[in-house]
C-alpha cells in the first residue's frame, strides 16, 4: 500500500493544548481545543478528504502526538469520508505526526546538504512559500548594485521543463555540497559546449567564483540564455548561497549543534547555557559573524529538544535567569525588531 506521511505543520495548528486543569494529552478531543483551533482542525480535516477522494483513496490513520490523534480521529468520523472509504479502491496507510515532537528537526542545521542551505538563505519569492528569489542581474549587462536587483525579474528553483536543471537540483537534494558543485560544474560545460561558447574545462576543486566565470559565458548569447536558462538559475542560486554571509553562520550553527551533542552526555543544563550566556550581544555589540536574537531562540529550541530529561534545581534556575534577562536586554537594544520580534514581544 502507499504510504503517505502528513504533517499537521501549519502554525496555526501548532499552540499548546489546555494546562493545569484540563483533560490529559490522551483525553483530548476536538470539543477540548479553542474554537479558532477547533475551526483549523476541520478545514484540515475538509481537504484531505478532498485530497483523498482526488486519489481515490481508502485510508488507514495513525497518529504520533496528542494534536494528530485529534485530527486523525476527526477524519475518522468525518461523514463524507466515511462513504469515500466504502468505494475507494487505492488502500493508503496515513501518519500524521505533530510537528513538536521533533523541534529539534525543523530548527536544526543538517549537515552538508545545498538544497537546504539555498533555501533557508535565499529571500522567499512573493507569493511562494516554497521557492525562492534568484538575483538574474549577473546574466545582463547592468552592472551589480542593490538598486538594479529589482529591474530584473527574479529567478526561481523551479524548472519542470528543464531536464538539465531538475537533475542538478536532485543533486542538491541528495549529494553533499562538494559532489553536486560538481555537478553543477559538469552541466554548465556540458551547456556552453553545446552552445559552441569557449569554455576550458579545468579539474581540481569547484569554487563560486568559477561558477561564476562559467556564467558569464552565457551572458552575451541570448539563445544560449533561452536554451538554458534553467540551468542558468538554478546555479546562480548555489553560487548566491555560497556567496552569502549568512552561509557561514549556517557553518558555525551545524558546528556548535554537534558540539552540543558530543558534549550533553557529560554537561549539565546549566552549564550548557553557561557556554551560551556570553554569545549572547546586543544590536551595538554584534558583528556579521554574531548570532541574533532569532538565532538565539533557534539554538535554544534546539538545545531544549535534544538535551531531554533536565534536572531543576537553583543553579539551573541561575543560568535560566541570566540569559532570560540577556536576551530581554538584546531584544530591548534592537532598533528595528524583525516582524518574528515584534511578535514574541
Amino acid at each position: 500500500s502507499a504510504e503517505l506521511c502528513l504533517l499537521p505543520a501549519l502554525a496555526a495548528l501548532l499552540p499548546p493544548l489546555s494546562g493545569l486543569g484540563g483533560p490529559g494529552p490522551a483525553e483530548v478531543g476536538l470539543g477540548a481545543l479553542p474554537a479558532e483551533l477547533r475551526v483549523a482542525v476541520r478545514a484540515l480535516v475538509g481537504d484531505l478528504d478532498s485530497l483523498f477522494t482526488a486519489l481515490g483513496l481508502r485510508e488507514e490513520s495513525f497518529a504520533v502526538g496528542a494534536l494528530s490523534r485529534v485530527v486523525a480521529a476527526e477524519l475518522a468520523s468525518y461523514a463524507p469520508a466515511r462513504n469515500r472509504r466504502r468505494t475507494a479502491t487505492n488502500k493508503a496507510s496515513v501518519i500524521f505526526v505533530d510537528r513538536t515532537l521533533d523541534l529539534a528537526g525543523a530548527v536544526g542545521h543538517h549537515g552538508d546538504n545545498l538544497a537546504e542551505k539555498i533555501l533557508s538563505v535565499l529571500p522567499k519569492l512573493p507569493g511562494h512559500k516554497t521557492d525562492v528569489m534568484v538575483n538574474m542581474v549577473e546574466l545582463t549587462a547592468l552592472q551589480t548594485t542593490d538598486e538594479t536587483r529589482s529591474i530584473i525579474a527574479p529567478g526561481c528553483l523551479a524548472q519542470p521543463n528543464d531536464t538539465a536543471a531538475k537533475a542538478l537540483w536532485e543533486s542538491f537534494m541528495n549529494l553533499k555540497q562538494k559532489e553536486a558543485m560538481m555537478e553543477a560544474r559538469r552541466h554548465l560545460v556540458e551547456a556552453a559546449s553545446r552552445e559552441n561558447l569557449p569554455i576550458k574545462m579545468s579539474m581540481g576543486e569547484v569554487t563560486p567564483e568559477q561558477l561564476s566565470s562559467y556564467i558569464q559565458l552565457f551572458r552575451n548569447n541570448l539563445k544560449a540564455l533561452e536554451n538554458h536558462c534553467g540551468l542558468l538559475q538554478l546555479v546562480l542560486a548555489m553560487v548566491q548561497t555560497l556567496k552569502h554571509p549568512q552561509t557561514s553562520k549556517w557553518d558555525n550553527f551545524l558546528a556548535f549543534e554537534r558540539l552540543l551533542l558530543q558534549t550533553i552526555g557529560e554537561s549539565e543544563m546549566p552549564s550548557v547555557l553557561n557556554q551560551l550566556l556570553p554569545m549572547i550581544k546586543s544590536y551595538n555589540e554584534r558583528t556579521k559573524d554574531d548570532y541574533t536574537c532569532e538565532d538565539f531562540f533557534v539554538l535554544l529550541i534546539y538545545i531544549y529538544s535534544v538535551v531531554g530529561e533536565i534536572k531543576c534545581g537553583k543553579e539551573l534556575d541561575t543560568a535560566e535567569g541570566e540569559v532570560k534577562k540577556a536576551l530581554v536586554k538584546a531584544i530591548c537594544d534592537e532598533p528595528e525588531p524583525s516582524p518574528l520580534l515584534q511578535k514574541i514581544t
